[in-house]
Formats: structure tokens, sequence, C-alpha cells
């Protein structure tokens, strides 16, 4: 029986097609099943899952085996016996109705006064009466998937159950709330059992855990605005007409033939670099279907890839997909007297993307003038630094609030005026159980409080994170918490989560905004990000590809991290990030004989909950270390390559 449940729903809700290409993954590309970032919230939101049922303890486990052919039926079966009884709590309750089926991820009933409660991941702040609705009593967009979901539930459980009075609740992480206990999160898990979470949960009480962080969220009054039809995520369609819609087509295994337009930008059946070369792109099937594409547009430059485009779907909608159908006046032109504006950069990709395709080459854009006039504000020794940090919904230690802040990791290097560059620090503290952040800043005022050189970010994200922990110094009893706020004070700005308001006297300069303002080279598309950039810049730079084809003890450069005779790039790729093998997480005994490294964010997120495992081997907790520390240092050193370009370009 092919069942629309509600996880098919909330896609379908996102664009009806992808309903046909879901849960296809051994013939459809997925992109989000490579995605080791939304892995790390899947197994962190299987955390708050298996925390919820402890406070609806002695519930009933519907158990089953996901791959068994009789899956759905062994559920059900299970199901209406434990309902036979009169007051009973059930975990993983299956309900079926017509061609819908659910899952509740915790169901408690009083003869027929029902509450289900659905667990999110997501996080609310419980002293806010109002976050669901806005002032004109819309529903919220951050939340409708989550309360569509909820309503797809209920509307299942009550057409199977007509007699039922069913209350619906969300149950999620709560920001006013504060961890009573240390290792709060290890108490759950991520293991290799055969449960549908994945988590092991080490605690059988919630008085072992103390206050819990989690809190209901009534939703039955924002529901009836779904129900009644007050709100419409698809217009063209009321609640019950997707329902009737979606499950017959799924049923029949047929294709929705939704519209293609701007939201196909962000379609996960896409191919990746990542993707296995016998999957096909849903993508591409759509819009060969709708637009009679063939296999050759694909490789022609498109409107998706214009960074920060807010005309794309007005020009989409005019028929305008290709960027060589793109002229001036679609983009616009509004001029900035120092630095590119939106619009320029923009013209800027379209008339450099086309020169591209046509002749094989082009020249890159660079502002030397201005990018001039902003390096004379600076000072040497040149700083380059990089976090690594870790937001999770259950907080590793007493006192920490759900998704708050932690900092583990930095790396450091400096230029100096003589054009040595040096990895001069590093920091990384797995502690199991401890809260880092204020040894960490201790730790970075160390290595950048002895000069007054100018320290350089990649975004804003070191900015963000020092500004998180100046709140946390705030409410902390630190012996030199005015000092460590001082710090960070001169070395950020403030940004809208403090109380305070300040400019550094040594405020990061963002690497990315000097992108942004001064340069591009249609390689990078639509993206900034140093992923993006420093690829690029090594491919168009003769003089970066001589020096980093060399062994780092030829190029006037100390590693911490990697040995001396360590080669950045070899001569047919330009990303020194894929010279660190991946580590295996979920097998790390399988690499401690091959130490193998990490390479994205996500990775590094999932590496830190790992070790604060406290019954992890001191081999594997020193495996992912030094990962760490080489993914970290690759980081700035990534920003120096770059510097290094426009460095030399403004001088040559």
């Amino acid at each position: 029986m092919r069942y629309l449940t509600k996880s098919r729903f909330r896609q379908a809700i996102e664009c009806p097609t992808k309903l046909y290409y879901t849960k296809k993954d051994k013939l459809y590309a997925n992109t989000k099943e490579e995605d080791t970032f939304l892995k790390s919230l899947a197994e962190g939101g299987f955390q708050v899952e298996e925390l919820a049922r402890l406070h609806y303890p002695g519930g009933y486990l519907v158990e089953d085996d996901r791959n068994s052919k009789s899956y759905y039926t062994d559920a059900l079966s299970r199901t209406e016996k434990a309902l036979l009884t009169e007051n009973v709590i059930i975990y993983e309750a299956a309900f079926c109705f017509q061609k819908l089926f659910i899952r509740a991820d915790i169901l408690i009933k009083n003869g027929n006064q029902i509450k289900l409660v659905e667990v999110k991941a997501k996080s609310f702040d419980s002293s806010n009466t109002n976050q669901l609705v806005s002032l004109k009593g819309k529903i919220n967009s951050s939340w409708r998937p989550y309360l569509y979901d909820l309503a797809f539930q209920k509307h299942v459980i009550k057409s199977a159950y007509p007699n039922w009075e069913v209350s619906a609740y969300l149950m999620m992480a709560d920001r006013s709330k504060k961890a009573t206990i240390s290792g709060l999160n290890q108490l759950f898990r991520i293991s290799d059992n055969k449960k549908r979470t994945g988590i092991e949960s080490m605690v059988n009480s919630i008085d072992q855990i103390g206050e819990s962080v989690l809190e209901e969220l009534a939703t039955d009054d924002v529901l009836e605005k779904i129900y009644s039809d007050k709100d419409r995520i698809i217009k063209s369609m009321s609640f019950l007409e997707m329902i009737d819609i979606f499950s017959d087509y799924y049923f029949q295994d047929k294709k929705i033939n939704w519209p293609v337009g701007w939201h196909c930008k962000s379609c996960e059946f896409k191919k990746s670099k990542k993707t296995k070369d016998n999957l096909i792109s849903g993508f591409q099937e759509c819009w060969k279907e709708q637009m009679n594409f063939v296999d050759s547009d694909f490789l022609k430059p498109n409107i998706f890839e214009i960074w920060n485009f807010r005309a794309g779907p007005k020009l989409l909608g005019m028929g305008k997909f290709f960027l060589e159908d793109i002229n001036q006046e679609d983009i616009g032109m509004k001029t900035l007297k120092n630095k590119l504006s939106t619009q320029h950069r923009q013209s800027l990709q379209v008339e450099k993307t086309l020169e591209l395709k046509s002749f094989g080459k082009s020249d890159f854009y660079l502002d030397k003038e201005n990018l001039k006039l902003d390096i004379k504000g600076w000072n040497y020794p040149l700083h380059f630094i990089d976090f690594e940090t870790s937001s999770s919904a259950l907080p590793f230690t007493k006192g920490r609030r759900p998704y708050e802040q932690v900092a583990f990791q930095f790396s450091h290097h400096t230029i100096y005026e003589n054009g040595k560059i040096q990895h001069s620090s590093e920091h990384i503290d797995l502690f199991p159980g401890k809260f880092p952040n204020f040894d960490f800043v201790r730790a970075l005022q160390k290595s950048l409080g002895n000069d007054n050189g100018t320290i350089f970010k990649y975004a804003t994200h070191e900015n963000s994170i020092l500004n998180a922990i100046y709140n946390q110094l705030c409410d902390s009893n630190e012996h030199d918490k005015e000092d460590l706020k001082e710090f960070i004070r001169q070395i950020t700005n403030s940004n809208d989560s403090v109380a305070d308001q300040w400019v550094g006297e040594r405020d990061m300069v963002d690497l990315c905004a000097l992108v942004k303002k001064y340069f591009y080279h249609p390689y990078l598309k639509g993206s900034n990000s140093i992923k993006a950039v420093l690829p690029c810049v090594l491919k168009i730079s003769h003089f970066l590809r001589t020096k980093y084809t060399k062994p780092i003890c030829d190029i006037n450069l100390t590693s911490t991290n990697f040995s001396e005779n360590h080669i950045w790039l070899n001569s047919s790729d330009f990303d020194p990030y894929k010279s660190l093998p991946d580590l295996n997480l979920d097998n790390l005994e399988s690499s401690i004989s091959n130490l193998q490294s990490i390479k994205d964010g996500g990775a590094a997120l999932t590496a830190f909950g790992k070790v604060q495992y406290t019954g992890m081997s001191e081999i594997e907790r020193e495996l992912i270390k030094k990962a760490l520390l080489k993914y970290c240092e690759l980081d700035t050193l990534a920003m120096v390559i770059i510097w290094e370009f426009f460095n030399f370009e403004i001088n040559s």
C-alpha cells in the first residue's frame, strides 16, 4: 500500500511534484541525503524525542521494522491492541484512514479524550505567548510546515476515530529554560541500535535529569485556521483538497506536474558533486517535461546562479531562465561610489559568465583602487581567525539553554610584514561535560592581545559567537569577566542580541565583505562562501598555483598539523579541502588505523557531539581531535590564500 504519510505530506506542500521523487533514493538524486549538517540536526531531533517520552512515562512503544513488507499492518495491529486499554500512553502510535498513514510521536488516551504530542527539535520561548501567529492573525511562515504537519496528523486520527476528542500539542526545546545537570545531551546517545531514532537513553525517569528543557505548546486554535481554510499554504487548494489530491497521486505513483518556478532553485532532487553517477536528477526531469529542455540546456548558465537576485521570480515568470536572455534593464544599475552595488555585481556576473561560455576564458573583476584604500587602514601583523562551534537542542552543561552557542575551537594564522606566514596558534577543548566558552575567549585573548594587528574573519559568524559569549559573561561569576568583555568589545561590533552598543578599535575585518565589494569571477557563480572563493582564486592565479603546488617547507609557511612535505594542490584539482579524506564518524574504530579528516562544518558539529560521550576511548577522541585541528587550520589558511591573491594583484 502506498500511503501518504506526514513526511510525504510536508514535502508535497513544499512542491507537489516532490511527492513523486520522495523515497526513491536508488533512482533519484537527493542532496538532503548528502548533507552532514542536516544529518546532525536530525540526530538532535531524535534526542529531543527520546527526552520527550520521559515526560509521559510508562508508555507502550509500537516497535517495527520499517524495511519489512508488513510494516504498516504490523504497526497498525500493535496500536489497535494498545488502544483497547481505556487509559494508555503510546509512543509511535500508528493510524490509517483511507490512503493516509501516520505515526504519532506521543499519544495519551484517557477514554475518548486524546492528547496528540508532536515532538520537534525547533526551539521557542514559552515566555512569549504569541509566537505562532502575526499581529494580523496570520500563521507565521516559519511555523507553517510544523503546524500543517500536526494538522495532517490530527485529521487522520479524527477521521479514523470520529468519536474521539483530540487536542494537539507541539513539544519543543524551550529557550527560557536552563539545564539543571551537566551532560544532558549525552544521556541520549547516538548509537547504531535498531530503534527508529537511533538514540540510546541512559536514563529511565525525568527525575534523573532535574527540570526538563522541553515544554508543550497548545496548537488547537491555530490549527482551526488551517481546517477552516483561513490559512492556505497552497493558494489554489484547500487543506482537504491537498490531502485528497496528494494521496491519490501518491497511491497511483503518478507525478503532479506542478509548474516549475523560483521554488525549484532550492530543490533537493538535483545532482551534486557527491551524487552517484547512476542517479537521475528529478529537477532536470521536471524542466525537460514542462519546458521542453534538452540535456545541453542544463549546461547553460541560468538565472538561479545569480547572487542575491530578487528580480529573479519576476523574470522567470516572463520566461527568462538563461543568462543569455537577461539584459541590463532586467537587472537595473544602482551604482555605489566605493564598492560594487548588488546590481553591479549581478551585471558583472551575467557579463563575465557569458564571456567565459563564449570564449572559454574571462578576466576577473577587481576594484584595486578602493581595495587599496581599505588596506591602508590595516596594521601588521595580520591575524586570520576561524571558529568551530556547536549549538544543540539539549545542552551539554548545567546552566545552559537549548541551542546556546558553544565555541570549542579556533585556528589562527598570522602574516608578518616581511611576508612570513605562520600558523600562530590554535585552541581546542573537547573535555566531556565542560562549558568551554570562557576558556576559549581567554585563549583567543592570549593569541590576539599582544599587538595591534588587524584581525580578519570570514562572514559574520565569529562576530556573532563573541557577542553570544559576551552575554554569557554578563550572566556569569567569572573572576575576569570584565576583562574578557572588554577584549570582546575591542575586536567586535555589537549586534541586536546585546544590550550594550559598540564598535571595537580592532573590529574584525570581514574578508567575505571585501570579496562582495571588490571582486568577481564567473567561477564563483552565485556563491561568496570560502569554499567557492578559495578554489576560484587558486584556479585563476598563476602566482598561487606556483606557490601551493610546492611542499609547505618550500613556501615560507609554517603548519601545526600538517607535515613539512604536505602539498596543498595537485596539478588537476584546485580545492585543498579535497586533500582531507572523510572521517567515518559512524564507525570510528574502523578509522583508527588510517587517520582521516573532517572537511565541512556539519561533520565538525557532529564530531563535537560525539566526543562529549564519556564512554569514548582516548584513541577515538584523539582521532577526532586531530581531524578537527587539520580542518580548522585549513579554514584560516584559506583566508590567508584569498588575502595573498588580493595583495599580489594590487601590487602587480
